[in-house]
């Protein structure tokens, strides 16, 4: 009888715990999880994780929850949720990524809680829009060396090309001549170990490193060779060369954006081709069309997700979100979202004519270089950056297409969206 009596009352006490959980959670997000514990959905989440996010928000509605590998992260997906996210001062970026950036640099997170505001502050102070003009001249001479040594023709991989101007230009300008290799087996080896790295970057932040031996190895070369530079080096940022890609992708499938490109570089350099040119700040503002361009790339091709941490209890909506949830924005579908963008999977620079791009303002719904506290510290460098590129390779060289336009990669959550599929381009300098 004793036992019978405390079995019910153990069977009692689980119910009213059930019930008294349930009712504490009546107003958290809508939950996805699955049957397996630890990994919840992270089997349907890891497979096709784009596809995921946004058939969630349309199914569960703009603030919902996916419970994978241990990890509740909420995703907001309008902008009742944006400056939840980037204004809340119960939301933490450092306490968001400081697992990742351990496995990933191998910083430990006592190191970087107390190092990123300080480090965050002289990049941004160094990259900010009024020292722009000490970067323009560097990227200008040191793109005309990279273009030169294409030679007058030939045909290759556009990403390839893009990357063997870009690449080097940004690491040297950044971090002063030196890190990146001279030598062609130096740096036949240093990109051999950057793809590695950038490769399996997303991957590297969230799997042992034991099930990831190649990108171990490769993490580990680049970490020493930055190790042996740091007396040399500025503490900024390197720019990814993907976005000049997409742009000189989308423009070079736009026949008539790429007309009206090249009138406005010959209005402003001359016949293209003719000489070496230099290009200036105020260059570029002469030709509005390519920032536009750039900033519609951006748009299409920005990253999967981006995250916060839940530091204490937030409401969004009519839901509470708990402390210790990843909270997660996707700028890849919120740059699809009609509202904000019509006609969002079109290529359409001109939309950025309602922009205030004087004065630096982006479009409403434009979240690619973040917010808050913590905004890209080198967008406004990126931006120069890109438009310099764009700028000198379509005034040097024509160029004959001959693949289809390359798909995206749609499983990826981090950094630009890479091509899936190669876009082969026979090239020509002018004459």
């Amino acid at each position: 009888m004793e036992i019978l009596l405390m079995s019910l009352a153990i069977i009692l006490g689980c119910t009213v715990f059930y019930l008294f959980h349930q009712q504490r959670n009546l107003h958290r997000p809508p939950c996805i999880s699955g049957w397996i514990p630890w990994i919840g959905a992270g089997f349907r989440f890891g497979k096709a994780p784009l596809e995921f996010i946004e058939q969630a928000r349309i199914k569960h509605g703009p603030v919902f929850t996916v419970f994978a590998l241990g990890k509740r992260l909420t995703f907001v997906t309008e902008e009742e949720g944006f400056d939840v996210f980037f204004k809340s001062k119960e939301i933490n970026f450092e306490h968001a990524v400081e697992d990742h950036i351990y496995r990933t640099v191998s910083v430990p997170k006592s190191i970087f809680l107390t190092s990123h505001g300080l480090l965050y502050g002289v990049m941004k102070n160094k990259m900010k829009i009024s020292n722009l003009c000490q970067f323009s001249e560097k990227l200008v001479e040191g793109l005309h060396e990279q273009l030169e040594s294409l030679g007058t023709d030939g045909s290759k991989d556009l990403y390839n090309l893009v990357r063997h101007a870009l690449y080097p230009v940004t690491v040297n300008t950044i971090f002063g001549k030196g890190l990146y290799p001279t030598t062609q087996e130096n740096i036949q080896e240093f990109l051999k170990h950057f793809q590695i790295y950038d490769d399996g970057f997303q991957n590297g932040g969230q799997i042992p490193e034991c099930f990831l031996r190649n990108w171990s190895k490769s993490k580990m070369w680049l970490l020493n060779l930055l190790e042996k530079s740091i007396p040399d080096l500025e503490k900024n940022e390197t720019l990814d060369d993907l976005v000049a890609y997409w742009t000189i992708v989308y423009v070079l499938y736009n026949p008539s954006v790429y007309e009206n490109i090249m009138e406005g570089i010959s209005s402003v350099f001359g016949e293209a081709g003719k000489k070496k040119i230099e290009i200036s700040e105020n260059d570029l503002k002469k030709v509005p069309l390519i920032k536009r361009c750039v900033l519609e790339t951006i748009r299409l091709v920005a990253p999967g997700m981006i995250t916060r941490k839940v530091i204490e209890p937030v409401k969004i909506l009519n839901y509470t979100v708990p402390s210790g949830d990843m909270l997660m924005m996707s700028p890849f579908w919120i740059h699809r979202n009609p509202k904000y963008f019509p006609e969002p999977e079109l290529f359409k620079p001109e939309r950025w004519e309602k922009a205030n791009l004087e004065k630096n303002a982006f479009l409403d719904g434009f979240v690619a270089f973040g917010g808050g506290k913590y905004p890209c510290p080198g967008r406004w460098f990126a931006l120069l950056e890109i438009e310099i590129c764009v700028a000198l390779v379509f005034y040097k060289y024509q160029f004959n297409l001959l693949d289809p336009f390359p798909k995206q990669n749609f499983n990826q959550l981090l950094g630009v969206q890479r091509p899936s599929t190669p876009c082969r381009v026979e090239y020509k300098c002018r004459k």
